[in-house]
């Protein structure tokens, strides 16, 4: 053999072998499982901090600390305080949409759409775990997804933001701009007058929709303005533009988008779909990776888990950037050429896991309340759990019932709790919900029925505020405690409970889990799995307690 070809092999073999010694770490996808959609990070040294939507749940915007970009810790929320604001009367599915977070001179920034009341406003703080100033209203930007970009050589700041169409015309449905503004960083409000980016998208002579959630990124001496584009289902993308000027002019990139997963074969096994609302960040390594959301359906377009937020690398081609653009699936999987550094006392967040949730001390961060948070209906300690107040609210309506949720994160789940509750009534019900949105939950509960206890599994009834009756058995003791269990297979859920605390007995199979998908629901959020309790409208005195949440995901894709 040649021994130049020879030479060309070994060469080979030592570079893979390299590859192989460095890769310490495999990215698991998703980084955050369940319903964290609209990510946006920023990288602060060696942390690396990130933030998703929440809709009308209360804390607002989850923040996330990690050294790794694989293992992630909340460490607060934005939006803790009911001062800063709440979203009563709000339905689930509105609230905040799209956060962006952003650090300069020792600051963080986020930026943020309360969709139908406070408009676009930031928030500040010197502690990405809080505590969050109250909000600062920016109504001169009149759009959605604001993000500040800094640019660190003028010392000056702008911000970005999807808009109307041109005069507030638009050519066809979906047509949006990108504007921006310069920002006075320093007194949080804008300056000068506001210019028109994009307009459309990449091409405006195709139609494109719903380009939005910009960022601005330098590199090289280039400007990049990347986007959002095709709305947030199965056509969604991600595209960039790039200038010389902050201001552009913003030249296209003939290969986008960058990132989508719209043209792939849809009987592909274990698809990753909708991708897109991206961010890029500079990993550990001085690679370059993308934070966007997707979903994993159980079926076509059916999902329950919501919009996730995923990871991949990112390749930098005679200065543009690319993802996934069409040709391959994103992986579940991507290996890292540097170490691991897991944070203490976090809740895992990729792959497969469980934990348990008890309630002696303090609440999870992660826990979520409707809408605004009143201390004065709930209460912890090490012998009752959790104990809520019965209260007239149910969840059918918008305000703030007696509801702490935690995500469904797999599509393959189970959560359960142990229930000490005498109901006096049958207007009173104790339980635990799958929750989709008002109109879109399953509820198993502990009730009364001809003055006696019985256990009940209901399921809404959308646009009525009532619940129809799926299932219902007799308890010997109203008193005493009960396991309530809910599991999801894809596009099935059952219900087991135990009426001894340890044989537990099937309520009711195959339960249809598309009815609380997204795509019925017609909503953003995903489900969750709530302790709740109400009185249906009439004044109680009651309580319920529950000693733990216990969580398990189990999904075949990471077996």
């Amino acid at each position: 053999m040649n021994k130049r070809l020879v030479s060309f092999v070994l060469g080979l073999c030592c570079v893979a072998l390299s590859h192989l010694i460095l890769a310490q770490t495999t990215l698991v996808n998703p980084i955050l499982t369940g319903f964290y959609p609209d990510p946006s990070i920023v990288r602060v040294g060696t942390d690396y901090y990130l933030v998703n939507s929440t809709f009308s749940y209360f804390p607002g915007i989850p923040v996330f600390h990690s050294r790794d970009l694989k293992n992630w810790k909340q460490i607060g929320n934005v939006i803790d305080r009911p001062e800063q604001m709440d979203f009563m009367g709000e339905r689930m599915t509105r609230g905040l949409f799209a956060p962006a977070i952003s650090f300069y001179k020792g600051t963080y920034y986020v930026t943020c759409t309360d969709i139908d009341h406070d408009g676009n406003f930031v928030v500040t703080a010197t502690n990405p775990a809080g505590p969050w100033s109250n909000p600062v209203k920016i109504p001169q930007v009149r759009g959605i997804d604001p993000s500040i970009y800094f640019d660190e050589e003028t010392d000056k700041a702008y911000i970005l933001y999807n808009s109307d169409a041109p005069d507030r015309k638009p050519l066809y449905s979906g047509h949006r701009t990108i504007r921006m503004y310069e920002f006075d960083y320093r007194n949080l409000k804008v300056t000068g007058e506001e210019k028109q980016l994009v307009n459309g998208g990449v091409d405006l002579s195709k139609k494109p929709v719903w380009i939005e959630a910009p960022h601005i990124l330098k590199r090289n001496g280039w400007y990049y303005l990347y986007a959002a584009e095709g709305g947030t289902s199965v056509n969604h993308s991600e595209v960039v533009l790039r200038s010389k000027d902050v201001w552009g002019p913003y030249v296209p990139f003939e290969g986008n988008p960058i990132l989508t997963q719209r043209d792939l074969p849809a009987n592909r096994k274990d698809p990753i779909t909708s991708a897109g609302h991206a961010q890029l960040v500079e990993g550990p390594d001085g690679k370059w990776y993308s934070i966007f959301l997707a979903v994993r359906p159980y079926e076509g377009d059916f999902y329950n888990t919501g919009r996730e937020t995923f990871i991949a690398p990112v390749e930098w081609v005679n200065d543009w950037p690319m993802i996934e653009h069409g040709e391959k699936a994103i992986s579940y999987s991507y290996p890292v050429g540097y170490k691991e550094v897991k944070p203490k006392g976090a809740l895992p967040q990729s792959g497969n896991f469980a934990y348990t949730l008890t309630f002696d001390k303090a609440l999870d961060p992660s826990l979520l309340f409707m809408r605004t948070l009143d201390k004065s209906w709930y209460s912890l300690s090490k012998k009752q759990g959790l104990t809520l107040k019965l209260k007239p609210e149910t969840i059918m309506e918008m305000g703030n019932p007696a509801f702490i949720g935690k995500r469904q994160q797999h599509l393959y789940s189970t959560a359960e709790t142990e229930l000490d509750f005498t109901p006096t009534s049958e207007k009173e019900k104790a339980g635990l919900v799958i929750f989709q949105d008002e109109g879109h939950f399953y509820f198993v509960a502990k009730s009364m029925a001809q003055e006696k206890a019985v256990l009940q599994l209901y399921k809404s009834k959308p646009r009525e505020k009532d619940m129809e009756l799926l299932a219902e058995v007799p308890l010997t003791n109203a008193s005493g405690k009960t396991g309530l269990r809910i599991t999801s297979k894809g596009d099935t859920y059952s219900f087991h409970v135990a009426t001894d605390g340890k044989n537990w007995t099937l309520l009711k199979d195959n339960v249809d889990a598309k009815f609380l998908s997204t795509k019925v629901a017609g909503s953003f959020i995903g489900c969750v799995y709530g302790m709740y309790a109400t009185s249906s409208g009439e004044n109680s005195t009651n309580t319920a307690s529950f000693s733990y949440l216990k969580y398990r995901g189990d999904d075949p894709m990471y077996k």
